[in-house]
């Protein structure tokens, strides 16, 4: 089967899926809103100290943006991101991985935003109204990581499997150079980690009925360059069992292995038949918009010699 390639045609835009549509609508009318109605953005973005009780805003919060240039980036990202996983991961199980890390990672921002209140005592930290899609879209980055990592990606020249740790990067850099952009970085942060954690422990799989990916590909340590992962794999291993409660070899043991054999499916199997899955679905969108386009051309050579 032929590498498909990431690369745009002239059915670039077309293709969209209804889910990615209804939530750009989603998006859109959620702006539009607190743009007629300044106030509502008090009860719909994160604001720390109103949380409680106004605990929606964990939820709502992930789905407001604020300015018209974030609404934009939001919607072109969901569609054009959405359209490549939404196919491998199906319409259930894309929404509920929007949720899941929509949620988790509004909670961690929360979390984070309280804790540095009592350590600098700056009131800023718990009024300063929170919200945007943009950790949901570093969360599909680490989706795109996960299903076709080897790809690589037109102009950039660089393989999808860096997308995630060259956004954060450029988050960080961002930060330091406007420091007004800060309030968005622990989302940006949160959403891949917490996008991570999902597929790699809890993200079902129906064909095998285990969960997660525990191939080597996608560990922790693959979003650093290689020579920091000598570093990287001992914290990460201390930072796994402190928040997933389990070992590796834990995992070996209960979930993917029956008397020392591996499971079918799992592993570096599971992990292959998820990346071909996610190349025959971009294949096959990409041989439709290079079929419609064919189709367009030909109309318009008829209708040139037909005049």
């Amino acid at each position: 089967m032929a590498t498909p390639s990431l690369s745009g045609s002239m059915g670039a835009f077309s293709g969209f899926t209804r889910l990615c549509k209804g939530l750009a609508v989603v998006l859109i009318s959620g702006h539009i809103v607190i743009q007629v109605l300044p106030q509502a953005i008090q009860y719909l973005a994160l604001i720390p100290a109103r949380t409680i009780p106004f605990a929606w805003n964990l939820i709502t919060a992930g789905y407001i943006e604020q300015s018209i240039h974030g609404v934009v980036l939001s919607t072109i990202g969901l569609l054009f991101i959405g359209k490549l996983l939404e196919p491998v991961w199906g319409s259930r199980e894309f929404l509920k991985f929007i949720f899941v890390v929509n949620f988790l990672t509004s909670l961690c921002v929360f979390i984070i935003a309280i804790a540095l209140y009592y350590i600098t005592t700056k009131e800023n930290y718990l009024y300063n109204p929170l919200s945007g899609f943009h950790g949901i879209l570093s969360g599909f980055l680490v989706g795109i990581k996960q299903i076709i990592p080897d790809q690589e990606i037109p102009l950039l020249k660089l393989k999808a499997k860096w997308l995630p740790s060259l956004s954060v990067l450029l988050s960080i850099v961002i930060c330091f150079l406007a420091s007004e952009s800060s309030t968005a970085l622990p989302t940006l942060i949160f959403g891949t980690y917490m996008s991570w954690i999902y597929l790699r422990y809890w993200q079902k799989k129906p064909e095998t009925k285990l969960k997660g990916d525990p191939s080597d590909d996608f560990a922790f340590s693959t979003f650093f360059p290689d020579f920091l992962r000598p570093v990287i794999d001992p914290i990460a291993t201390i930072f796994h069992r402190m928040l997933c409660g389990r070992s590796e070899a834990a995992d070996n043991a209960q979930g993917y292995t029956v008397g020392g054999n591996p499971l079918p499916g799992s592993d570096p199997i599971e992990a292959s038949r998820r990346r071909e899955r996610g190349a025959r679905a971009l294949e096959e969108r990409l041989a439709t918009e290079r079929l419609a386009g064919a189709r367009g051309s030909e109309e318009s050579g008829d209708a040139v010699e037909n005049v």
